[in-house]
């Protein structure tokens, strides 16, 4: 099968498409042919090894696992023995940080990981970037325990993590000011957001309002600059370690002080995200935002796209045939 292949950590050129073994289905596991899945920030983070804190879950002088790709979707080639929930035709979508795989033809999964059926009335390209930045969004959202009528503000609402906070806060009922550029205001007011600030106009840190919640999409700013912004028992949310790594010690210091906070939870990857996500996706509140598609053959364009942070929610990578 062709697959997307690295055997080092670099830039985006270290990555070749190439023929590989078709992988097999064991006890409790799936076989998927793949048809679409995409390049995100995890790959490019897994891929290039940065921050270095990777190299101890991705292996430490080289990487452990040669095919990347966390978002998938496809159809259920074969199934092993055991295998319950899915059926070979199954048309499916999920999440794969870890096994990874996504970036070839075929790629196997067990049965009961991140994945779920893909609805009706949707096709592959449309359904693949419905996980990576959806998982972390609502990670951050369900850590933080915001609902209806909360106040949050979302730094870098047009990514895939921020647009679809976005879209899931306006679900809750929570009160959305979302930051992007000039011109984007239009497409993150269209996701929900009762506010928009631009940020090639104005420093969203001096902004006058305050809020329950702050949340980092891209990770640029930090607790120290976006404090002022919090309300007294706010909670500050990043998707990003912060300056010096800071964060994972500051969600453990700053709860001592029953003040302001930062919460920096580890996302869940199981099959209930991934029905949740489904569920989202299949009643209109979260629509995955698609920037560029490309195909596996000219995945390594892909990632340069990707890592020059001008991407709009995701980036679709075709495998197979369309639906």
């Amino acid at each position: 099968m062709k697959a997307a292949v690295r055997t080092r950590y670099g830039p985006s050129d270290v990555v070749r498409v190439a023929d590989v073994p078709t992988p097999t289905a064991g006890d409790g596991e799936i076989l998927i042919k793949v048809h679409a899945t995409t390049v995100n920030r995890t790959d490019c983070a897994y891929r290039s090894a940065h921050p270095f804190l990777m190299r101890f879950f991705a292996g430490l002088v080289r990487p452990r696992v040669t095919v990347l790709g966390t978002e998938f979707a496809g159809e259920v080639e074969a199934v092993g023995a055991g295998v319950t929930p899915f059926a070979v035709g199954d048309r499916v979508f999920g999440y794969s940080e870890g096994r990874f795989g996504a970036h070839a033809e075929y790629l196997v999964m067990p049965q009961d990981g991140t994945l779920a059926t893909i609805p009706a009335n949707l096709g592959y390209q449309q359904i693949a970037p419905g996980t990576e930045g959806a998982h972390y969004a609502l990670s951050l959202i369900t850590h933080a325990r915001i609902g209806s009528g909360q106040d949050v503000l979302v730094n870098g609402a047009t990514g895939a993590i921020g647009s679809a906070a976005v879209q899931i806060l306006r679900s809750l009922g929570a009160g959305v000011t979302a930051v992007c550029d000039t011109a984007n205001l239009d497409l993150v007011k269209g996701l929900g957001a009762d506010r928009v600030i631009d940020y090639t106009a104005e420093d969203f840190t001096q902004d006058r309002q305050r809020y329950d919640v702050v949340l980092d999409a891209v990770g640029k700013s930090s607790f120290g600059r976006c404090r002022r912004l919090l309300r007294p028992r706010g909670i500050y949310l990043s998707t990003e370690l912060g300056p010096l790594s800071l964060n994972p010690l500051l969600a453990l210091v700053t709860p001592l002080f029953r003040g302001r906070k930062v919460m920096f939870p580890i996302p869940r990857h199981d099959q209930q995200i991934a029905r949740h996500l489904k569920d989202l996706i299949e009643s209109g509140q979260f629509t995955p935002l698609v920037d560029r598609r490309y195909p596996l053959d000219e995945i390594v364009e892909a990632y340069r796209y990707v890592e020059t942070g001008r991407k709009i929610g995701n980036v679709v990578i075709s495998v197979g045939p369309s639906s």
